[in-house]
């Protein structure tokens, strides 16, 4: 079977010259995490938007094993996606998507990166590490979620986010997600760094969160450092920033770094 893709799509009613937007998720979500606030939002911007499900997550299908899908394979579906768009897009990577991103980049010249709360480029075990010492439950309960065990996960949900959503909202969220490719950790973990010397040149924004409990703000830094840029800490914000309460002061951030890259399209 084919790998069918899904894309979410927010048109400007009024355009900017600028690229389009293409918004990858995290893991464990899909592209509906984008719909909720991002995707109408930047399209009363004037940007075109646009925002992928990779294979397996919402509803993008695949007909191999899920624990069997590399990061690699992610990569495959982002350029896949790029080809359906009406230009050459910026990329917005929000955790294990801002690694995709940053793979991709291996593999093709995109405008620029954004890079939200982003798994590094050497992998997670900084995070992980991270996690084990400061949020151990929540680490567990990331692992009984990978491993498909739905329970209420109340460590994890306070590791996601630093203002929870409306109790609606947040039941809605979890109910949407769903576990996460384990090879796709482990090449997250380390096995597939990214090889700076191999990406076309492109500007690279990152962005991470004060209270960001997964990729912490030391992490995002690190980031930074190896692209040679200054990390940008949103205060008050956890690592779920697109779906927090206050999420409009994210987006307007990522908005004023975009104002070149529109005047520059």
């Amino acid at each position: 079977m084919t790998e069918h893709l899904e894309l979410l799509h927010e048109a400007p009613s009024h355009p900017v010259n600028a690229p389009p937007l293409l918004f990858l998720h995290g893991a464990y979500v899909g592209a509906w995490c984008w719909q909720q606030h991002f995707l109408p939002w930047f399209a009363a911007q004037g940007y075109d938007a646009w925002a992928l499900s990779l294979r397996g997550h919402g509803g993008s299908r695949t007909d191999r094993p899920r624990d069997t899908l590399s990061i690699d394979d992610y990569v495959d579906d982002v350029l896949r996606a790029q080809e359906r768009l009406p230009a050459e897009p910026i990329l917005v990577g929000h955790s294990m998507g801002g690694f995709v991103a940053q793979k991709a980049l291996e593999r093709h010249p995109f405008p620029a990166l954004v890079l939200l709360c982003s798994v590094p480029p050497t992998g997670l075990s900084g995070s992980l590490l991270h996690m084990l010492l400061h949020t151990p439950m929540a680490l567990l309960e990331m692992n009984l979620f990978t491993a498909g065990k739905r329970k209420p996960h109340r460590s994890l949900v306070k590791a996601l986010f630093h203002h929870l959503p409306p109790e609606p909202d947040l039941a809605r969220y979890l109910a949407a997600s769903g576990p996460e490719s384990l090879r796709a950790i482990w090449d997250m973990m380390g096995f597939a760094r990214v090889d700076r010397a191999k990406q076309h040149p492109a500007p690279v924004y990152v962005f991470g969160a004060e209270h960001d409990k997964i990729i912490p703000p030391d992490q995002v830094e690190n980031t930074a450092r190896f692209y040679g840029t200054t990390a940008r800490i949103l205060p008050d914000f956890g690592h779920t920033l697109m779906l927090e309460p206050g999420w409009e002061r994210a987006a307007r951030a990522i908005a004023q770094v975009l104002q070149p890259a529109a005047q520059a399209a």
